[in-house]
């Protein structure tokens, strides 16, 4: 034991005596001042922090007290309803009408609750705040049904709790669902999860045009990244992880010929000191320091850099930061210009947020070392300070160049206008390609194809190559330009860029790839014999993609199936030496393990539902309300419980798996309106769902049905009410062999899935899969279960390892998050040995694990 660890116990010791002696109560009690008494409360002041912004005039005079008076109070909680989902209404309606009336006139520990209010600026009211913190949310018993609702929706990927700031880059991009879209700096994915639903704006449409790639340099964050993208189901989404400041060209494939790929949003959040996140993070107070501010510049100013020149000609780029000093925000911006030559210029944004308060960015400012020196021009800088202190970081000398900058048109946030982080953003426009890109003379003599063929990307069978020829369909996109001429313009870049650092080419040297070796992505070919049953079992349309089916394995049976869209496919299939692929795709299909005897071998995974069914000809069940609420929360409920509708389409269909569809009815105002499509299984005399606890949740609230707090001792008679039938929901499903058609009336029992005893159920399910153990807990409790075996999709068994969305301690830890929380780690089991393992990396059925974080840096309240 440490001696940190026996002084923390002697001293607990001590205050549990001192208690014991004085009668008082909760001698081992936490207090205020940290996790255990005894840690001292950070003070909230900064004479250098004060001194510094004072002087460089970033406040409005006569609003210093108030700015400082906010930056010492808690950020308000702030949550974001998901916006392309056809559910975000029914979830609005939801909170407006249930979950924030019930906290009008509501104390709580003499605090009055303010009841939750959108922000203004904020499109069609979809982001809210609140100043309930986490402690009361967890805390409070009268808020317990209003925090199970934001951790199971949050899970499920309806709502996203992000700081209020960090929401505005996205919105300022103004990305269109025909975009390609990089986001250079994305862990833990708050920002690019708003991009996914920009891209899929018209959900009528399962395979948008546009794609986002989303970037970080560490590879344990990009895992956090993965966690955060899955929960929106996208088949428009990779995540890769480079260098952003040297992150590479990538290649696709157009009429035959391969074309450099530039983008046409850039979202460009860069790591930064994080004075803005004080509120947040209360460490900054004792530890700011210009000298982070100093450090970080040039690598803000390359990440920049590299993000302009991968943009296209008129496309837009979102540079952000969350901290107030101009040398990370309008040194970067300014510096950036200036090499442009007038390739890239400031938009102004002004009018494109009605409502949300800001300051024009700076035009004149200073550099403070961390000893309190002041430079007001790069030539008063001693020459032993020149390592510390560049030339990019002071204004422009020219008043005519300093004035075309238009650097008033950047966007800084203060935290006293609308009680939010400080926060600093600006929209650039790419109006030509940047000096160091441009085309040069070709020389006399050279060949054509200096660089030989280029190398495939992903694993391709039709016949080895590294493209497709469907792909060459089509004209050329914009945002295409040719490989060879650009790369020969960055390798003619002049000797200025390449002596500040700068601007200069990422080195030509083969690509040193770190973390974890990805499985492969292996795309089905076009006559693979997989396919034809799946295609006949489901009567697929003759327009559905097949050629974007994707495994992650090259040998052995293939047990789920993947699909991403045509633009990533042809990404995928060219960069193989460029990059390096954490994730892609989403999960259309299972394996089962006796499926053949079902005519078909594969499954409907629910994660792959919405982008499937717009395929699907066959194997439909239109079900109503009352059937949804029976399937949700019932275990293999028999045919004769469901409506006479529902049982006369499927008293003739094959058993396997199925689609049930549920469609609203105009008529009815009253009821659910929004669609509802779940994956199921037709057994030989009940329906059965396969849909993840949290998304049972999710539809059941939508209907009107809350599912209880506390475990239920009386199991099924208590849950018994109106048309759900027995049993509460939110145990996953494959918990219980289906039953077979009951001999009277009481022959078969149905175990009401509120049981908060842990049961053992032996046998088979309906898709021959091998029987289970089953260690459950009731639904609405926030406690881990562990299944040993394997679910009716023969996915590997899962060791779920569960955490309070609002606790700050998870049960496994691989590292800590930006927000301070330690990483989630879900264990898996390999599917040949039943032994569960700890995974960081993929799974041997080539999914990768999922490290979960549920914040975005500006929320948490730490830099980048």
């Amino acid at each position: 034991m440490g001696r940190r660890s026996r002084a923390r116990r002697l001293q607990q010791q001590q205050q549990r005596l001192g208690s014991a002696e004085d009668g008082s109560e909760g001698g081992g009690k936490r207090n205020e001042a940290g996790w255990e008494g005894g840690y001292p409360e950070i003070v909230k002041e900064n004479k250098l922090f004060e001194h510094y912004y004072q002087e460089l005039k970033i406040v409005p005079e006569g609003e210093w007290d108030q700015f400082m008076e906010a930056l010492r109070e808690p950020l308000p909680a702030t949550l974001r309803i998901t916006g392309y989902k056809s559910h975000a209404k029914e979830i609005l309606h939801c909170l407006k009408n249930k979950y924030f009336k019930e906290l009008e006139d509501l104390e709580v520990d003499g605090q009055k609750v303010e009841v939750p209010q959108p922000l203004s600026w904020y499109p069609e009211e979809l982001a809210w705040h609140t100043n309930l913190s986490r402690k009361i949310l967890r805390k409070s018993p009268q808020l317990e049904k209003f925090h199970q609702f934001l951790v199971s929706e949050t899970e499920s990927g309806n709502i996203s709790r992000q700081e209020a700031v960090s929401m505005i880059p996205p919105l300022l991009l103004n990305a269109q669902p025909h975009h390609k879209i990089l986001d250079m700096c994305a862990a833990p994915g708050s920002k690019t999860t708003q991009l996914i639903e920009m891209l899929h704006a018209d959900m009528s449409v399962p395979f948008p045009e546009g794609f986002v790639i989303a970037n970080d340099v560490d590879n344990k964050r990009c895992y956090l990244l993965v966690h955060q993208a899955k929960r929106l189901s996208s088949p428009c989404i990779m995540v890769v992880n480079h260098d952003a400041s040297c992150i590479p060209r990538l290649q696709m494939d157009v009429n035959g010929r391969k074309e450099v790929l530039f983008y046409d949003r850039i979202l460009c959040d860069v790591p930064c000191s994080g004075d803005g996140t004080m509120r947040k993070n209360i460490d900054v107070w004792r530890k700011w320091s210009t000298l982070n501010s100093l450090q970080l510049h040039g690598l803000q100013l390359r990440i920049a850099t590299r993000g302009a020149e991968q943009l296209v000609e008129g496309g837009r780029m979102v540079y952000s930061t969350c901290s107030l000093n101009p040398i990370e925000d309008e040194a970067v911006i300014a510096s950036l210009l200036e090499k442009s030559e007038g390739a890239l210029e400031l938009a102004d944004v002004s009018s494109e947020l009605p409502g949300l308060k800001w300051m024009p960015g700076l035009t004149q400012w200073k550099v403070m070392t961390k000893d309190g020196q002041w430079f007001a021009v790069w030539d008063d800088v001693p020459h032993g300070r020149h390592t510390q202190i560049r030339p990019t970081m002071f204004p422009p000398k020219d008043p005519a160049s300093l004035q075309a900058m238009h650097l008033e048109r950047c966007l800084r946030i203060l935290p006293h206008h609308q009680n939010t982080g400080g926060f600093f953003v600006a929209v650039l426009v790419k109006k030509a390609s940047m000096p160091w890109n441009k085309r040069p003379p070709k020389p006399q003599g050279e060949p054509a194809d200096r660089r030989g063929p280029a190398q495939p990307s992903a694993t391709d069978p039709t016949a080895g190559s590294a493209s497709d020829p469907s792909e060459a369909a089509g004209k050329p996109d914009a945002g295409i330009h040719d490989a060879e001429t650009v790369e020969r313009a960055e390798s003619l870049e002049n000797n200025g860029n390449k002596r500040d650092g700068v601007c200069g080419p990422p080195p030509s040297k083969k690509m040193k790839l770190f973390g974890f070796k990805e499985d492969p992505f292996v795309f089905i070919p076009e006559d693979d014999p997989l396919f034809p049953p799946i295609q006949k079992f489901y009567a697929l349309d003759p327009s559905f993609p097949k050629t974007n089916l994707l495994t992650r394995t090259t040998e052995g049976k293939r047990r789920q199936l993947y699909m991403v869209s045509k633009e990533l496919r042809n990404v995928l299939l060219n960069n193989s030496e460029r990059m390096k692929v954490i994730n892609t795709g989403i999960k259309v299909w299972c394996r089962n393990n006796s499926g053949e005897e079902f005519d078909c071998a594969f499954r409907l995974a629910q994660e792959g539902i919405y982008t499937l069914y717009p395929f699907i000809n066959s194997r439909i069940i239109t079900v109503s309300i009352e059937d949804v609420k029976i399937l949700l929360t019932q275990e293999n409920p028999f045919f004769r419980k469901l409506s006479s509708e529902t049982y006369n389409q499927a008293k003739d269909m094959a058993k396997g798996s199925v689609v049930l569809k549920y469609e609203p009815d105009p008529t009815k105002p009253d009821a659910l309106q929004c669609p509802i499509v779940l994956c199921g299984w037709r057994g030989k005399a009940s329906i059965r769902t396969f849909v993840p606890k949290n998304e049972r949740l999710h539809y059941l609230r939508m209907m009107g049905l809350e599912v209880p707090a506390e475990k239920k001792k009386e199991g099924a008679a208590a849950a018994t009410e109106g048309a759900a039938g027995p049993g509460a929901p939110g145990l996953e499903a494959g918990a219980e062999q289906e039953a077979e058609p009951p001999a009277g009336p009481d022959a078969a029992t149905v175990t009401d899935l509120a049981g908060d005893t842990a049961k053992a159920t032996m046998g088979s399910d309906p898709a021959g899969d091998p029987a289970k153990v089953t260690m459950g807990s009731d639904p609405a409790s926030d406690t881990a279960k562990a299944t040993v075996g394997s679910d009716p999709a023969g996915d590997p068994a899962e060791v779920a390892m569960e955490s309070d969305l609002a606790s700050d301690t998870a049960k496994a830890t691989v590292g800590s998050d930006p927000a301070g929380d330690p990483a989630e780690v879900a264990m898996e089991s390999d599917l040949a040995s039943d032994t569960a393992k700890a995974t960081v990396g993929s799974d041997p059925a080539g999914d990768p694990a999922e490290v979960a974080m549920e914040s975005d840096p500006a929320e948490a309240g730490l830099p980048r």
